[in-house]
């Protein structure tokens, strides 16, 4: 068809629209010529017979790539007015300026053929509900996608072999700069290099991402900055630190003297569409060129430092997170492999290790719990032995790191305060070399000068302030006090300056986790201990239960009760006799006391003189009142426990005055009975109760 049979009145009654795009801010400044080009296609249209008021220009898109719809409103707006019927002829200079992708190319066309609108380029006028026309349009639209990627793949692959020369380089981190001929060394400011080497030094303490940003800002130190755009470019600013920041350095191996390229791969499933670096992953680097650049730290350290990130993640071990516990995040279930919880019940009195992960996220039953106080005090019993080689070696580095940590934070207010100074100074200079009768420099210059003086004083209190509660160097009798606590672990382990955090990440570099293992629901657990290095040990350790038929020797123990009671024995003999030979209660006691022999005479059916000489001076006792053996032996449960309940108002109860001593008459009946015998069922299938602790 020739242009006149496809130009016709139907679409000169409705607008012409010249899309025009560049696909960088770059071309848009530079490549002027190209934007000039598209902005003539008004006269094209004018030659096709539309009025100059009926040709509307859409450049909204300048400076956007055409690679997808995204970020382009320009096109948008261009498919919004074709699909409302409202342009008959679409001018673009070339069809890579409207989509440089077949999909958004195929669907602007199938828009123009359904509402019949014209495309037209430098070469001619197409229709897209004609088959030729369709045809060459639809090879345009995939030479233009083709030759994208033909220029990707280009520049991608120079980039490529750039970077594995080491000479591909974007914006320099942190402590570094570019040399006179374009090679990277540190920053000539000192203070910015102290800076940084203090972040490190403090990860190397703290272990964490967290206690390094916490230090920085209690002690007010900022991270240094160069500035990359604009006016000040090259300029040094100090900016607050951030999380984000702190663990770009942290695991960067940049500052281990490295070149890296490739440490990000892009996934397109990830991309959120407005956000710009959500389709970035880490991933393995793709170039590393070791020893290229001035090194902050070795590469030994570097490495370290990636390792303790990943493990404070909460998938993995992690560092002390607080609370007493010596073994938290350390101990795993021997039974299902999965880590156990540290528990503080009762406000913190008591301490427990216990495995409920599945009991939390799928409510199955409790696969084990043990209380943490024997565990702890096993395991830190073996860490103590294997530490007492150590002990001078171990002095010698808190003295060493004390020293260090004081030397930092000096260095760093001695340099923040000769950089005050010489602001000040220079801004004297400034002010005396101005000539006084030019009023108007002399009043701003004379304003900076007393703000940087005072910039200055206050930095000065500041430091007055910072010293006041800094403590004294350490002295040859401090010295030799260290070595003395040094040379008797145990003693510096127990001592009240030792916080429960210390004793953790000691735990930590002595141990890569704990497994314990509860034999059925006794008192017996197995645990193995696997230490750094690759070595394991085997220990047996007795947990306290709550109940005597959760001893593994409960049987022979009332066996053994009952024969010395047949032999004539009382009940603090009998307690003697059971310590004697090594038998052990069910709770935290360590040996039998007169008062739990007779509680255990009771269980097993024996009548105790003592308890009939209280009993029979009730005078007083009313029907249906029992006394806390009575009922104790009737629920199989211990005196302690009955007597807890009267104590929290579980039961009704009064006191009776008998002889030099009270007994307490309890109220029972079916009713009260079935409650306890209740509550005793349910206590009993969930250890984590206090019966338990």
């Amino acid at each position: 068809m020739s242009l006149s049979q496809k130009v016709q009145g139907c679409h000169q009654d409705r607008l012409a629209v010249v899309y025009v795009r560049q696909s960088t801010l770059r071309q848009v400044e530079q490549h002027q010529e190209s934007t000039r080009l598209q902005y003539a296609l008004v006269e094209r249209a004018v030659q096709l017979g539309w009025a100059r008021q009926r040709v509307e220009v859409i450049d909204d898109d300048l400076g956007r790539s055409g690679s997808s719809t995204a970020n382009r409103p320009g096109f948008q707006r261009l498919m919004t007015q074709v699909g409302l019927g409202h342009v008959g002829l679409v001018l673009g200079v070339e069809m890579s300026r409207l989509a440089r992708s077949n999909r958004d190319w195929h669907q602007l066309l199938e828009i123009c053929a359904l509402f019949d609108t014209l495309i037209a380029d430098s070469d001619g006028v197409y229709d897209a509900s004609l088959f030729n026309d369709r045809l060459l349009l639809g090879l345009k639209g995939t030479m233009s996608e083709a030759e994208l990627h033909i220029l990707k793949a280009r520049m991608l692959e120079g980039r490529r072999a750039k970077a594995q020369r080491g000479e591909l380089f974007f914006n320099l981190p942190r402590g570094y700069v570019r040399g006179q001929s374009d090679n990277i060394v540190f920053d000539s400011d000192e203070q910015v290099q102290a800076v940084i080497r203090l972040v490190f030094d403090t990860f190397e303490r703290c272990r964490s991402i967290n206690g390094v940003l916490h230090y920085l800002v209690a002690h007010d130190i900022r991270l240094p900055f160069r500035s990359r755009t604009g006016a000040a470019k090259g300029e040094l600013e100090w900016h607050v630190p951030n999380r984000y920041t702190l663990s770009e350095m942290l695991q960067s191996p940049l500052y281990a003297g490295a070149y890296a390229y490739g440490r990000r791969r892009v996934d397109p499933r990830q991309h959120r569409p407005g956000q710009a670096g959500t389709d970035r992953r880490v991933s393995e680097t793709a170039s590393l060129l070791k020893g290229r650049l001035p090194a902050y730290i070795s590469w030994e350290t570097y490495e370290r430092n990636l390792d303790q990130v990943a493990a404070n993640r909460s998938a993995h071990q992690g560092i002390p997170r607080g609370g007493s516990a010596l073994l938290a995040g350390l101990v795993i279930c021997g039974r299902c492999g999965q880590r156990m919880a540290a528990l503080y019940p009762n406000s913190g009195r008591f301490q427990r290790y216990s495995c409920s992960r599945l009991a939390v996220n799928y409510g199955a039953p409790t696969c084990q719990s043990l209380s943490g106080r024997s565990l702890d005090a096993l395991v830190a019993a073996l860490m103590l032995q294997a530490l007492a080689p150590a002990a001078l070696e171990v002095s010698l580095q808190v003295a060493e790191d004390l020293e260090l940590e004081r030397s930092a934070l000096h260095l760093q207010w001695r340099q923040r305060l000769e950089r005050a100074r010489y602001e000040a100074e220079r801004a004297r200079r400034q002010y005396d070399a101005v000539e006084p009768e030019n009023r108007l420099v002399v009043r701003s210059l004379e304003q900076r000068w007393e703000t940087a003086l005072a910039e200055e004083i206050h930095l000065k209190a500041e430091h007055e302030r910072f010293l006041a509660v800094q403590p004294l160097p350490l002295t040859a009798d401090e010295r030799a006090a260290i070595k003395q606590l040094a040379s008797d672990i145990p003693a510096l382990w127990t001592a009240p300056s030792t916080a429960a955090v210390d004793r953790q990440a000691i735990a930590r570099l002595m141990l890569e986790r704990v497994v314990v293992t509860v034999q059925g629901e006794s008192e017996a657990v197995l645990v193995a201990c696997h230490w750094a290095g690759g070595v394991r040990t085997h220990h047996d350790l007795r947990r306290p239960v709550a109940r005597l038929t959760q001893l593994r020797d409960h049987a022979a123990l009332l066996a053994r009760i009952g024969e010395l009671h047949t032999e004539g024995h009382k009940a603090p003999t009998i307690a003697a006799t059971l310590n004697t030979e090594g038998w052990r209660p069910p709770k935290r006691r360590t040996t039998y006391t007169p008062a739990m022999v007779r509680d255990l005479l009771h269980r097993i059916g024996v009548p105790v003189a003592s308890h009939r000489s209280v009993t029979d001076g009730l005078g007083t006792r009313e029907p249906g009142e029992w006394t806390i053996d009575e009922l104790a032996v009737r629920l199989t449960t211990p005196r302690n426990t009955v007597h807890r309940w009267i104590q929290r108002g579980i039961v009704v109860a009064r006191k009776l005055p008998v002889r030099a001593q009270g007994i307490w008459l309890i109220q029972v009946d079916e009713t009260v009975l079935e409650r306890l015998h209740r509550r005793r069922h349910h206590r009993v299938g969930h250890p984590t109760t206090l019966n338990h602790l």
